[in-house]
């Protein structure tokens, strides 16, 4: 065995540290949104549900299988489950445990970017005196690179490598920069939010306003503490539920395990998966809860919170919201909440880090600086694709594929290895080994049978969507290069049309019939309600509109002819450059098989 270079310093650095693995931006900004859209108070039943058989299970194999691997001088999953059963192929399943964290962080720093650049504008009073949709167009203005919203060119750009740069410099320092990071802003985030969930819950009523005179800060608290029964068998429900689970305690990377290797033989890892789990719960369903929606609902209404809630909404929401507060608690408002957010992203995005760095360094011997600064080279050229074309759904693409299914996918993988090859007797005794807690025995039998049923459940469920990925089904513009441009569906059946409303030159504004979801108080109810909607297309210079004002639209119509290139040719971009992270991973984790082979060091 080899002796291990590095070591956590103490046990709260090192739970602080995997807490901050988990606790994240979606913490913040997935699972408030991820509430409102399936249900309120019925999505917390399926999601505890789906923590206890899932996301326990998964961090009592993620710890324990991270330690193992370590004791044989393993510190990133290639090689962690490669200790654990005979065959070629597990080193190659491992590869997840590096790829989803290089893409992951790519698009991730992105969004961390966004937070640091609206502390400084918090700071610098941008915010002052914009309305709503303003604020709206900040965002949509910074989002689309060319344009700016403070003079500086490709202002997106700038601040997404400084973020990078600084994640680089914290992980080139080891896990002392890690850990000292985590011991600073895991409680400098536990203040900021505690402040501003002070401020949802005694919000009530003070927002409201003429255009918003039903605003209630309670009503957002309600909701999403009040299940709707009629939710809870719906089986997207179930999905989104898993799907969060997997998303906020960093299961299914492999930055578990790269954390977990670097422990002693007998440390405890049942509290330690307990502990780092509950202390992301309480962040996520106690302080998460208390913030976006509350604060939202008691200015701009619960009703305009069900047809607005969407990742981007606290960018798009929340300095407007921080700016009915008065000028100087705005600016602090707004570093306390931006400032929160780039803790919680930034104590994350150093876990991705380390599964590369603990390759690099057990297999080639690279130093923790080289592996620091190529982690950051790699995400900067995979990161600048999600940059460049986020409005044409790059960033959407690296989200689902790197971010959800490759979760699952690995999720699924590692709990047959664990529970089935690695086999449940050994499994068990290396969960409970050096415990100062009892893991009562269901889990035992939840990791065998439970967990990766549930999994495959997950996993095969998501295989349509899949397909309708891949096939483009999102949309009627499949051609990477064409001459025509047809209309988009207006609904999931892709049956529903709509009349031009207005056009113009490089424009169009088509209405149609739509429904939205209101809450009846009274009732205490989701009720459906019909509306007039609008969706509208712009278009450059030499594209051609082809329709007039009162024209009737089906799906599929043509509408504009001209020279286009349409989203599906950089979303296949998007692709290709994941599929070729994914074979480069696979290359250089093939490039340490020969050289372990060649120094006699091949597990049999």
């Amino acid at each position: 065995m080899s002796v291990k270079a590095e070591s956590w310093g103490s046990r709260v650095g090192l739970i602080l540290a995997m807490a901050g693995n988990a606790v994240g931006l979606g913490n913040f900004l997935r699972f408030p949104v991820q509430a409102v859209q399936n249900g309120g108070g019925t999505f917390i039943i399926p999601y505890l549900v789906c923590f206890v058989v899932m996301g326990l299970p998964l961090l009592f194999i993620e710890w324990s299988t991270g330690r193992y691997g370590g004791r044989y001088g393993n510190h990133s999953t290639p090689y962690i489950l490669d200790t654990m059963a005979k065959g070629r192929i597990w080193k190659y399943i491992g590869v997840f445990g590096i790829f989803t964290n290089i893409a992951v962080a790519s698009y991730y720093c992105y969004i961390e970017s966004w937070t640091m650049s609206y502390v400084y504008h918090s700071i610098m009073g941008t915010f002052s005196n914009m309305d709503q949709a303003g604020i709206a167009d900040f965002f949509d203005k910074y989002t689309t690179i060319g344009k700016s919203t403070t003079g500086i060119p490709y202002e997106a750009v700038i601040f997404y490598v400084v973020c990078l740069l600084l994640n680089t410099y914290i992980l080139s320092k080891g896990l002392k920069g890690i850990e000292r990071v985590a011991k600073i802003g895991i409680p400098m985030l536990l203040l900021f939010g505690a402040i501003l969930a002070i401020k949802g819950l005694t919000l009530g009523t003070d927002g409201a306003s003429e255009m918003f005179p039903d605003a209630n800060a309670w009503d957002g608290l309600n909701f999403l503490w009040t299940p709707q029964f009629d939710s809870l068998t719906n089986p997207k429900v179930w999905l989104a539920a898993a799907g969060q689970i997997f998303f906020t305690l960093s299961v299914g990377m492999g930055t578990i395990h790269c954390y977990a290797a670097y422990l002693k033989t007998k440390d405890d890892v049942a509290l330690n998966a307990v502990s780092a789990g509950f202390m992301n719960e309480f962040v996520e369903v106690v302080l998460g809860s208390l913030i976006v929606i509350p604060i939202a609902a008691g200015y701009l209404g619960l009703d305009w919170v069900l047809q607005n809630a969407g990742f981007g909404m606290a960018f798009q929401t929340m300095p407007y919201l921080f700016q009915q507060w008065g000028e100087t608690l705005s600016v602090f408002a707004g570093v306390f909440w931006f400032g929160l957010l780039f803790f919680a992203g930034i104590t994350s995005s150093l876990a991705m880090g380390t599964p590369w760095m603990g390759f690099m360094r057990d297999e080639f011997k690279w130093s923790g600086k080289k592996g620091a600064w190529s982690f950051g080279l790699i995400i900067l050229l995979m990161g600048l694709p999600t940059v460049f074309f986020y409005k044409q759904g790059v960033f959407d693409e690296y989200d689902y594929w790197a971010g959800t299914v490759s979760l699952v996918v690995f999720a699924f993988l590692e709990t047959i290895l664990f529970a089935w090859i690695f086999g449940i007797k050994k499994g068990w005794a290396e969960i409970n080994m050096g415990a100062d807690i009892k893991v009562p025995i269901v889990f035992k039998y939840m990791i065998l049978v439970v967990t990766p049923l549930l999994l495959a459940w997950v996993l095969f469920s998501s295989l349509p969507d899949m397909a309708d990925k891949i096939t483009n089904q999102d949309t009627n513009n499949k051609e990477w290069f064409t001459d025509t441009f047809y209309a988009e569906n207006l609904d999931a059946d892709g049956v529903k049309t709509g009349v031009v409303d207005s056009v113009a030159t490089n424009f169009i504004k088509l209405s149609y019939q739509n429904e939205k979801q209101v809450y009846n108080k009274d009732l205490d109810k989701l009720e459906t309600e019909v509306f007039t909607d609008y969706k509208t297309y712009s278009f450059k210079d030499g594209q051609t509109v082809t329709v007039s004002k009162g024209d009737i639209i089906k799906p599929k119509d043509t509408i504009a002819t001209g020279s286009f290139t349409n989203n599906v040719f950089y979303k296949t971009l998007g692709r290709l450059f994941l599929v070729g992270l994914f074979l480069f991973i696979s290359l250089v984790v093939y490039r340490a098989y020969v050289k372990r082979r060649k120094e006699g060091r091949v597990h049999s």
